[in-house]
Formats: structure tokens, sequence, C-alpha cells
């Protein structure tokens, strides 16, 4: 055994050009780093990806306070997470958690976001 730590081979899919050329200079030079070439397998993937957006089809009438709380049970916030950065009480969080379990038929949380993700309210 060499005493050489590995390589980490990182491939950047990122539709900006200019911050995939950015980051490309930045990891090109860092020690124990190297860039995927074309078709080469990575070990790590820098990728882009749409930010959490809601599209409400008409057969679900969110009000923007639940697709406000949707989008952060999409990122696994608490209730209390929720109140605290929408500014509302935890209670209030609760009522609209299931205001939006009720309106998505979901047994809970996470069965929400799928739902959700299913009828094209929410892009994940």
């Amino acid at each position: 055994m060499s005493g050489e730590a590995p390589v980490i081979v990182v491939a950047i899919e990122i539709e900006d050009a200019a911050v995939a050329e950015r980051l490309a200079s930045l990891l090109g030079k860092a020690a124990g780093i190297r860039l995927a070439g074309p078709g080469e397998e990575a070990t790590v993937a820098l990728v882009s990806r749409e930010p959490l957006a809601i599209t409400a089809p008409a057969d679900i009438e969110l009000t923007p306070r639940e697709r406000d709380v949707l989008l952060m049970m999409a990122e696994g916030a608490s209730n209390k997470t929720i109140a605290r950065q929408l500014g509302i009480s935890v209670h209030t969080a609760k009522f609209h958690v299931g205001s939006l379990l009720e309106k998505l038929d979901a047994t809970g949380r996470t069965d929400a976001v799928a739902h959700a993700a299913r009828l094209g309210v929410i892009n994940l």
C-alpha cells in the first residue's frame, strides 16, 4: 500500500457556465481532488437543481400560508421551525400542517409532501 491519500473525482453538472467554471477553477487547485473528464465516473457530483416551487393544480387550492408551510415541510422543517421562520405560533403551524394533510388526503407529513409532488403541487 502506498501512503498517498485517495483522490476524489468530482463531476460538475451545473447549467450556469460561469458558476461551473469558477467551481472548476477552485477545485482544480485543491489537493486530493481531480475533475472528472467527459463520460468519466465521478466519486462526487455537483449538480444544480431547480429550487423548490409550488404549482397548484386546479383541484387543490392552497392558501399562500399553506404553500409556505408545504415548502418548509418538504425541506424537513418541524412545526417549531415552521412557526419560528414564519412568525406564527406552533399551534398555528400545526393547524396549517393538519389542513395540508386533509387537502392532500395524506396520512402524515412525508405522505403529504409525496402526494403534493405526485399531484404536481410541488416540484422537488
